[in-house]
């Protein structure tokens, strides 16, 4: 806590110096500028000038989006956004990993997810494991986003780390026609046609994507078919929008892999294959209206339903044993046990590999309800706005182990028998309430005032279809504070500072497996449900920002600068063997701490020709309990296989230093060359919580992009991904290769680090219409 009282204090020390500045400059003449507004809640409506948000929030727009050429919503946030970084665990362009001050928003089971992310107003984490599918975003149909940073009750569950918000488009937000058709490297091609229209009261607006490619790596092709679409009317105080979206898209990322088999070429595979397949509906509808000249209510309701489907080979431990005089396949010296109860003979056509498949059907509905309402308070400009909502969701979960062997270049052929203790039958629903209030009252000229608060309760309750070892209900409640401030010395220059609470519950994934005494396999086999605590984060975040205009060459610059210090409570973290079999358990491991500090430059100069962007961010993640890791795979661990993680290690998986920068340039009005690049400092390894191996290093990539439009109607536009073809890694983990890659002349290598490799230089181009 020393640590955050000298940020702030520091902070407060400049508030003098900065008051000196803004009287320097108070009577120099301002000019009327737009006020970019921010939602202050899921809901997209009743928000606050960004300038009275007493944190760094990032937004994008529609267009920023489109002139960044970024395949989709989490690559734009990677190569953009402040504090933002990527881990390729999974390797799929689609499937990235996103850290946003070193909390996770990933698609994957077992990263502990540690931010909410909303759309119209409709939330996206799944109801099962809380993660958020990057591929399910339709980007060609997003109008804007906000990133919200700190722990912001008001976004409801999840928001540890902060909150993704966005709005898509309508008839009225995007009246045009447009096609777009791009294609290049590894026989990658997409095609987008978007359509809108209205007449002042009706519109619409519909998006299609078709995404296809072979991959850079062996055996990775995936395809994503994507559709959006939205009825609007239009009244003289209300609007109504209808939206629908749908996906089917089949992904393969094939993970990361050993080191030693990167010398037969950073395009190989470990075992094959991996595959996802998420099919998703969802309708929703939003609307508002202006009760009288101060009150705006508004609300949402909707259902959503996405199966997801999973299908990968992994290698296997399990061994020839004789129990008895008898040969049999085994797990150590115990007999694997088949679906019907058997006990398995050894086979070689089910020694070497495993085919592990789930499938988890997911449906959810809920309503949401709010009020801004617009008043004075003491005289002074006041905005409160209150709601409340309710979601319902239910989980079917199949998980099974079909035994196998692996084939010459590392897949998996079935063998056709399934082990029972991995034969999983899960039902879940989980009902989560919550109200919320937040008021932003402006006590002086210069100082606005922010606080807010939300009470949710959650029920989850567990079903086991197989048996009754899975049963169990599960209640959570707790009531998130907020609190901040902004201060303008000046048009040009506003200090801001909040402390903020917000929670996450287990997830239905992570209460079925947690007993360290009965690991299971992520995501497959899951076991009784011993109870685990509801995360609670604690965040302080303080900084200033501000504008220097009238530069040279017609410049404008903006800035900020930022502290932030987060402490979650009873952190929830996956816990894996480290065997081949990827075996683990959640487990809470008390305190971890996220701080730092972040600033940020944009500018535009020479009438809006050049613009340029500047992000740094550096991140102190480290665990505040001791706690013992367990992972047999980690070269130092004890003869239990245990690691000791102190106080003060590093968490694995954020780098220290971040580094961003951007440009364009319009070399003729017609014509824009821009180009960004990424600079990411080493980090550790997953598996070595203890910090005890080398960490992977620090790279910069460098991205090359361009646009000439012919007239308004027609654009090429290309771009070149890791311009000078650096080798590279951003993430790694510390495992078992087993007999995999016997194959390749390379023995069992107990002690390997893996890592998900980047992907090399590549080059597409594509041309857009609009009309």
């Amino acid at each position: 806590m020393n640590k955050v009282a000298l940020g702030f204090l520091s902070w407060f020390a400049m508030l003098p110096l900065a008051e000196a500045i803004a009287e320097q400059v108070a009577d120099e003449p301002q000019a009327l500028e737009k006020v970019e507004v921010v939602a202050v809640s899921p809901l997209q409506v009743g928000g606050v000038d960004i300038n009275k948000i007493p944190a760094n929030v990032q937004t994008v727009s529609a267009e920023e989006l489109q002139q960044s050429q970024a395949l989709s919503l989490a690559d734009y946030m990677n190569r953009y956004m402040g504090s933002v970084n990527i881990n390729d665990a999974q390797n799929n362009p689609l499937q990235p990993d996103i850290q946003y001050r070193g909390f996770s928003a990933s698609p994957l089971m077992g990263v502990p997810q540690g931010m909410a992310a909303y759309v119209n107003g409709v939330r996206f984490n799944e109801p099962f494991g809380d993660m958020i599918h990057w591929d399910l975003i339709p980007q060609g149909a997003i109008q804007s986003m906000a990133l919200q940073p700190a722990s912001n009750p008001a976004f409801g569950l999840n928001a540890l780390g902060g909150s993704i918000n966005i709005k898509t488009k309508t008839g009225f937000s995007s009246p045009k026609h447009q096609l777009e058709v791009q294609g290049g490297s590894w026989d990658r091609h997409s095609e987008e046609l978007s359509t809108g229209w209205n007449n002042g009261t009706w519109g619409y607006f519909a998006d299609f994507n078709n995404f296809s490619e072979e991959g850079w790596r062996d055996h990775s092709r995936s395809d994503a078919k994507r559709g959006f679409g939205t009825l609007s009317w239009r009244g003289n105080e209300s609007n109504l929008d209808l939206h629908f979206a749908g996906s089917e898209n089949e992904l393969r990322g094939n993970g990361a892999v050993p080191e030693e088999l990167l010398a037969f070429g950073r395009d190989k595979v470990f075992t094959h294959p991996d595959l996802t397949r998420n099919r998703l509906f969802m309708v929703s509808l939003e609307g508002d209206t202006w009760l009288n000249k101060q009150n705006q209510l508004s609300g949402t309701a909707y259902y959503r339903r996405n199966k997801m489907s999973t299908y990968n080979g992994d290698g296997s431990e399990f061994e020839d044993c004789q129990v008895g005089g008898n040969d049999f396949l085994c797990d150590g010296n115990v007999p694997l046990t088949a679906l019907d109860g058997s006990q398995i003979s050894e086979n070689e056509a089910l020694e070497g590999g495993t085919i592990n498949t789930t499938e988890t059907t997911q449906q959810s509905f809920g309503v949401a309800l709010q009020n801004a309402f617009h008043h004075q308070l003491f005289g002074r400009e006041n905005q409160l706005t209150g709601g409340a909502s309710y979601d319902h969701s239910t989980a079917h979960y199949r998980a099974d182990t079909q035994l196998g062997s692996l084939t010459e270049d590392r897949g998996v052929a079935p063998g056709g028998v399934y082990l029972r203790d991995s034969h999983v039958r899960l039902n879940t629903e989980t009902n989560t309430y919550g109200v919320f209030l937040t008021d932003t009252l402006s006590v002086t000229d210069k100082l606005d005032v922010t606080v807010s608060g939300r009470y949710n309760i959650s029920h989850l309750y567990l079903k086991d279809q197989f048996g009754d070892d899975l049963n169990g209900s599960h209640a959570f409640n707790r009531i998130n504070p907020a609190a901040g401030l902004t201060y303008a010395f000046m048009p040009e220059l506003t200090f801001y500072g909040n402390y903020s609470e917000s929670t996450r519950m287990p997830t239905p994934m992570e209460l079925s497996c947690a007993d360290p005494a009965k690991p299971c396999k992520l995501p497959n086999a899951f076991v009784a449900d011993p109870p685990l605590a509801q995360v609670v984060a604690n965040t302080w975040e303080a900084g200033f920002r501000g504008d220097l205009k009238r530069l040279p060459f017609e410049g404008t610059v903006h800035w900020n600068a930022g502290f932030f210090h987060v402490i979650n409570n009873n952190d929830i973290i996956w816990q894996s063997n480290g065997n081949v079999n990827s075996m683990g358990w959640f487990e809470n491991v008390g305190k971890t701490q996220r701080q730092g500090a972040e600033a940020g430059l944009s500018g535009l100069f020479l009438d809006n020709r050049l613009r340029w962007s500047a992000n740094y961010t550096y991140i102190d993640a480290t665990y505040q309990s001791e706690f013992g890791s367990p992972n047999a795979a980690h070269p130092q661990a004890d003869g239990n296989g245990i690691t000791q993680v102190r106080s003060g290690n590093r968490i694995p998986g954020i780098p220290a230093h971040q580094a961003k920068f951007s440009t364009d340039y319009d070399i003729l009005r017609e014509w824009t060359l821009g180009f960004d690049m990424n600079y990411n400092s080493g980090q550790y390894l997953r598996g070595d919580e203890a910090n005890l191996t080398a960490k992977i290093p620090a790279f910069v990539v460098f991205n090359l992009r361009s646009e000439y439009r012919f007239n308004q109607h027609i654009a090429l536009f290309g771009r070149v991904n890791n311009l000078f073809d650096r080798e590279y890694a951003n993430f790694g983990a510390i495992g078992e290769t087993g007999d995999v890659l016997q194959g390749l002349g390379l023995g069992e290598n107990e002690n390997a680090r893996f890592v998900g490799v980047g992907a090399p230089r590549a080059a597409w181009i594509g041309v857009r219409l609009t009309l």
